[in-house]
């Protein structure tokens, strides 16, 4: 479906097409007219799918029906500042036409500037939640005039611990408002922050839940644990290796693997929660002109990565939570490209590799790579099919097996399977 067909205003859709996106991506061909008709929403969708588009549409088209005023009408809560600043430009591409007032706050930088954006008046207020807590205890941001709430990447924050700072933003908002929830997992405790605060909302599924994008090949490398370093300089020489995203587990390990790569001829960088936010807009930056093409990330200071053009994702390390392998693999192969996804597995890892195997439902193609031998009781290891341990256990995403797609009303606890959507071919807005 065209974007002039979904009931948006012309500056909206004028501005759509100047950015050259016109036909809408699944999940925004089905959410869009259910927000646009005031409902309350929730929407589950891979990342690359095009949901910023899917609320901020719906949201700018509301802002500027209404009469402005001091105090933010419309709220988004994300989890990071990358995708709060994503936003925030997105945005501004989006309402250029509309002569509409938005900022964005989040930590790492200094208050005083957010505190004079807000003072200022505005339409809209995207913020991550620890930065909006500190200004709401200040009695410097007003949320009593907010109609509509955006939670984006809703299960992300329940990861981060955000849980109760969100539940407590909600509170201080009006009781008569339109919630719309975006999440890629539905988790029990999200299921249960859903059903407290909406009301008669409408689902909308347009992939299976936490299920990987189809066009992704993705590949196990066995390796014992001491030789991945050398591995991953050795995949970054191959020729169909362009720009590439690399997860590690954690922020020491991102810089010990920057500082081995800064003679590798890549041009490199690391990006995690203890760099300062002007070095993670910086890697950022650089990632999307080009001018860095592999950069090294923490599962946290990766979500709000959002870039066309990723031809490969490694796992260097094996996630411990298996639903955020569906989000790391989910960063290529965006807007109809393909892409691969290549899993270092160290023998120690099948507990993990099971898990993710078992979320995903397949087992994931192996692939010995010569020059990095594994003991043939570690590869057996690797490929053994453990029985999954406790800390995987009940499924957060579900079992993500179940057929269909659409809308339905969200009467009674989700459980279990999910639908399924393919975006086309034609670019989509991010």
């Amino acid at each position: 479906m065209k974007f002039v067909e979904l009931g948006l205003r012309p500056e909206l859709v004028r501005a759509v097409t100047a950015a050259g996106y016109t036909v809408a991506t699944p999940i925004q061909e089905r959410a869009i007219p259910v927000a646009l008709e005031g409902r309350d929403l929730i929407a589950c969708a891979q990342t690359g799918t095009g949901k910023t588009a899917a609320f901020l549409l719906p949201i700018l088209q509301r802002l500027a029906a209404g009469k402005p005023g001091r105090r933010p009408r419309a709220l988004v809560v994300t989890p990071t500042r990358e995708l709060a600043a994503q936003i925030a430009d997105m945005a501004t591409l989006y309402g250029k036409h509309l002569g509409l007032r938005h900022t964005v706050i989040f930590g790492g930088v200094g208050m005083e500037p957010q505190t004079r954006r807000l003072r200022s008046g505005l339409d809209l207020l995207i913020a991550t939640p620890g930065r909006l807590l500190d200004h709401m205890r200040r009695k410097q941001a007003d949320l009593s005039g907010v109609e509509t709430v955006v939670l984006d990447e809703a299960d992300r924050m329940l990861d981060m611990g955000f849980l109760p700072d969100v539940r407590k933003i909600l509170a201080a908002l009006p009781r008569t408002r339109q919630n719309l929830f975006y999440s890629a997992t539905m988790p029990n405790e999200i299921e249960d922050l859903i059903r407290r605060t909406t009301n008669n909302p409408e689902m909308v599924e347009v992939t299976r839940r936490a299920t990987p994008v189809g066009a992704i090949t993705q590949v196990v490398h066995p390796v014992a644990m001491t030789r991945k370093k050398d591995l991953l300089a050795d995949v970054l020489k191959r020729p169909e290796v362009g720009q590439t995203l690399v997860f590690t587990r954690t922020k020491a390990r991102a810089n010990q693997l920057a500082r081995k790569l800064e003679h590798s001829g890549r041009r490199v960088a690391a990006i995690h929660g203890n760099k300062s936010q002007n070095a993670r807009t910086r890697a950022l930056d650089g990632f999307r002109s080009g001018s860095i093409d592999t950069l090294i990330a923490t599962d946290i200071a990766a979500r709000g990565i959002d870039v066309d053009g990723i031809s490969h994702v490694i796992n260097f390390d094996l996630p411990n939570v298996p639903e955020d392998y569906v989000h790391r693999i989910g960063r290529t192969a965006r807007a109809g490209a393909s892409g691969s996804a290549i899993s270092f597995a160290a023998p120690e890892e099948r507990p993990q590799l099971a898990a993710i195997e078992r979320l995903v439902g397949k087992t994931i193609r192996r692939e010995d790579v010569a020059g990095f031998p594994v003991t043939a009781d570690s590869t057996a290891a690797v490929s053994q099919r453990s029985r999954r341990p406790p800390q995987y256990r009940g499924n957060r995403g579900g079992n993500g097996s179940g057929p269909g797609a659409g809308s339905r009303s969200y009467g009674s606890r989700a459980n279990g399977n999910r639908g399924r959507g393919r975006p086309g071919r034609e670019r989509r807005p991010a």
